[in-house]
Order: C-alpha cells, then structure tokens, then sequence
C-alpha cells in the first residue's frame, strides 16, 4: 500500500485530518471541487499542500452554509486566498465572542437558579438572535406562525433551548452517518430518521406538523424540496448529496404513513 510520502497524503489521512470522510473526497473530486493532486498506481488518490488548503476553504464554506455549488463559484472567482482566509478568521473570530457571550449569560442564568434569585433579564440573552429569519417564517408559513414559534421558544427558558437544539443537532448528526455509510432512503434507517424528523417537526407551535387539521402529507414533502434547494439547509446534511437523500427518505416515509 501506498502511503505519505512527505510532498502528499494519501485520502484516507486526509478525510481523517479533516474529519471528513474518503467518500465526500470523492464526491468534491466528483463535483469537480477538489480534485487529488496525484492517483497511485494502486488507484489511491494523494492531495499535496495546495490541495489541503483548498480543501480547508471548502470546509470553511461549508459551515457558512453555503451549497457546493455556490462554494465554486467562490473559489473560481478567488484571486487571492490569504486575503479570502483572512476574511474568514475575521468571521470565525465575531462568531467565537458570540458564543462565548452566550457562554457566560448562561452560566450567569445557572449560577442565578442555583442561588435562589431572579436572572437578570438584560444579561440572559446577550448573544442570541433567535428572531434572525422572523421575515422569511412570516413569509413562508404566516405572522401567526412566527408568534406562536417564538412565544414557544421563550417559553422554553435556556436549558429546554439548550435540550432542543441538542436534539436537533443528534438528529443531524444521525442523518450524516446514515447518508455516509450507504443507506438507501427507503430503507429501515432512513425510514427511522424520517420518522424522527416529523416528531420533532410536530414539536414546534405553528408549523403546519403541529398545526391540526394541516396537510403534513405536503408540508414534509415540501420540506424535503426546500433542504435540497436552500443551501443553508442542505449543509447541515452534507451538502446537495446528503440533502437530497433526507428529501428522498421523507418522501418516501409521507407517502407511506402521512396519507392524503
């Protein structure tokens, strides 16, 4: 077998490094995003130096929640990538003192709970923005459905918050596993997950999963449609690819169990 040889790394070590996985490296190879530096005579792909500090900007992107198509589009339009890695840093930089804003207005809750007194209202929330899509929900499910969302999420205080988003993540981060190890949208557990999804959908005041008398049928087939058509959200499952395979999987677990 082939392995590093000091100018590159062989895929495995890379998808390692990055916390990725050999299967998305080729996906980026794929999609013409990141292609190996060298293929072995083996077959295994090696990324030198430039290849790594691409992939690091894609990552990057990534999280930003950009789709993969659009992460080309900025790197093919790049002209100076210390400058664009900079930008970032200083990005990386605002959100690490939001979250450590957050940080400390929760441990000043926690601390306040355990004493007995009231929190401080002006110090709770220093770092939240939850009402940052308030005009896109009003756009997309009506004024009634924001209301009734936020009064829920207030209602929730900061460690039932801290429990759903957890939940959310965990439910995340199951999807990702699932996609990645090869699972079929129709089968058991992707059929699990989608019915995951739509209980946990059925936990949020004024989506039309909690909403009674609602066609859910639709509205969790929609939601599929927009995850693979909104960037923002298709990152969360791995990009277009992942995206695409929890659309699948839900649609399939509508037609099966949601009637209509």
């Amino acid at each position: 077998m082939e392995t590093k040889t000091g100018a590159d790394w062989p895929i495995h070590e890379i998808a390692r490094l990055a916390g990725t996985t050999s299967r998305t490296l080729r996906h980026y190879d794929d999609v013409g995003l990141l292609a190996p530096s060298r293929i072995g005579h083996n077959g295994y792909r090696y990324y030198d130096r430039g290849s790594l500090v691409r992939l690091q900007r894609i990552l990057l992107l990534r999280d930003l929640g950009l789709g993969l198509p659009a992460i080309g589009e900025v790197l093919a339009n790049e002209r100076d990538v210390a400058a664009a890695l900079r930008a970032h840093v200083a990005w990386l930089r605002q959100e690490r003192d939001r979250l450590a804003r957050q940080i400390a207005s929760v441990e000043r809750t926690i601390e306040s709970v355990n004493e007995g007194g009231d929190p401080m209202a002006e110090n709770m929330f220093d770092g939240f923005d939850h009402t940052q899509y308030k005009d896109e929900v009003e756009e997309r499910w009506g004024k009634d459905a924001y209301t009734r969302s936020d009064a829920w999420w207030r209602g929730l205080g900061p460690a039932g918050q801290a429990e759903w988003k957890e939940r959310s993540a965990a439910l995340i981060r199951d999807w990702n596993k699932a996609f990645e190890a090869g699972e079929t949208a129709d089968g058991e557990a992707a059929q699990e997950l989608a019915r995951r999804q739509v209980e946990w959908l059925t936990t949020v005041p004024g989506t039309p999963a909690a909403t009674p008398g609602q066609d859910v049928k639709a509205y969790v087939t929609g939601l599929g449609e927009m995850y693979v058509a909104d960037a923002r959200f298709g990152a969360n499952y791995g990009g277009p690819g992942g995206a695409a395979f929890v659309r699948d999987a839900l649609a399939v677990y509508a037609q099966r169990n949601l009637g209509g």
